[in-house]
């Protein structure tokens, strides 16, 4: 067990310092905005206020699919919000989520526009909106719920635990480690033993359960995650990686990860999507051989 100062919790918690870490320029112990900053609104009936993180690539291949089913209601604008750099917590933003977390969205099609947060709710709110990726009976429907929530009740485990503390965190901590890696393992095998029986996570139809889950865990087993996948053993997970396999080879799904992404290859890389042929003429590449 590694040597650590020992630490003596005082009677009442006082943020005097930060916290460290890759992401300690822009946590903070309160809410509302920092600044003033409206956010930019495009032409289309939805307005998407994002980063292409897991929970951020969830609703852009969400609106990806729908668009591939022909639901041009669904054309959107999404707009990059750097979250490094604390877009998030510009008064615009934090209008639309005073939570300020990605994704946020704008709902412009009615007499009023309507703010829809957090990544799950805006799948349901979509999945009903379109009538599409959610089972309308019982039990399908059931499960596919089930198993959306089973996403939001388990990858802060995964993020904010393991991710953090492996990839992120000032120091190694053996112990914050050990604990989340246990508990990452442990939710793959949950969705390996669920997908060695289902085609899907809901069944045999592919859901917005899949959608959400895909990003984080479907991320992990194929080594976009952390850099962890050696150290987790991703290649015991057959069955999720047979899973994420599948999902990934969706034309939807490879033009969603693309969108508000800001690392990795430029021709994957589409800073803001306000028109379905912004894949094949802006993406960072092809504006950078432009410029």
């Amino acid at each position: 067990m590694t040597n650590l100062p020992e630490y003596t919790p005082p009677s009442v918690w006082t943020w005097n310092k930060p916290n460290g870490g890759a992401f300690a320029s822009v946590n903070r112990p309160v809410a509302g905005p920092t600044h003033e900053k409206e956010l930019p609104v495009g032409r289309h009936p939805l307005q998407l206020y994002s980063l292409a993180t897991p929970n951020g690539q969830k609703v852009t291949i969400m609106l990806e699919e729908l668009l591939a089913l022909g639901h041009t209601g669904a054309e959107y604008d999404a707009w990059l919000i750097r979250i490094g750099e604390g877009e998030q917590f510009g008064s615009g933003f934090v209008e639309v989520n005073p939570n300020s977390k990605i994704p946020a969205l704008m709902d412009r099609s009615g007499a009023t526009p309507l703010r829809v947060f957090e990544s799950g709710a805006i799948l349901m709110y979509l999945a009903e909106k379109f009538g599409a990726f959610l089972p309308t009976t019982q039990p399908a429907r059931a499960e596919c719920l089930s198993w959306l929530f089973w996403q939001m009740g388990s990858a802060p485990y995964l993020g904010g635990g393991f991710g953090h503390f492996y990839a992120y965190a000032p120091v190694k901590i053996e112990y914050a480690i050990d604990r989340y890696a246990m508990e990452v393992k442990r939710q793959l095998d949950v969705l390996d033993r669920r997908l060695a029986e289902s085609e899907y996570l809901g069944g045999s139809d592919y859901t917005i359960a899949d959608i959400a889950v895909f990003p984080w865990y479907g991320g992990l087993v194929k080594g976009w995650q952390y850099g962890a996948a050696e150290f987790l053993s991703v290649h015991e997970y057959t069955h999720v990686l047979r899973w994420a396999d599948a999902i990934l080879a969706r034309p939807a799904v490879k033009r969603g990860r693309m969108v508000n992404r800001v690392s990795g290859d430029l021709s994957s890389q589409l800073h803001e999507r306000h028109d379905a042929d912004d894949f094949n003429t802006k993406t960072q590449d092809k504006l950078q051989a432009q410029s």
